[in-house]
């Protein structure tokens, strides 16, 4: 059985954030901007390893937010939006 989930948030700056998240991708999860939106999805045969995926890139997501937020401010991000 695989077992799917996905993930959307709405950012000021989803291409720097999906760039910066994607790079802590595990092989069964795709990570792509869309406008202002971060979509995740994940797909897994364990219910346990999707929860634990999941949890693990809300962490991720949070600190990419962060970062991309400062760098935006500074100039450096080195994403073209």
């Amino acid at each position: 059985m695989n077992i799917q989930g996905e993930i959307r948030t709405t950012h000021n700056h989803a291409k720097c954030i999906a760039e910066s998240i994607s790079a802590d991708n595990l092989s069964e999860m795709k990570t792509r901007a869309e406008g202002d939106r971060v979509i995740t999805s994940i797909t897994s045969t364990r219910v346990r390893s999707v929860i634990a995926s999941m949890d693990d890139y809300l962490m991720n997501l949070a600190v990419a937010e962060d970062v991309c937020e400062k760098s935006m401010q500074t100039g450096k991000s080195g994403v073209n939006e």
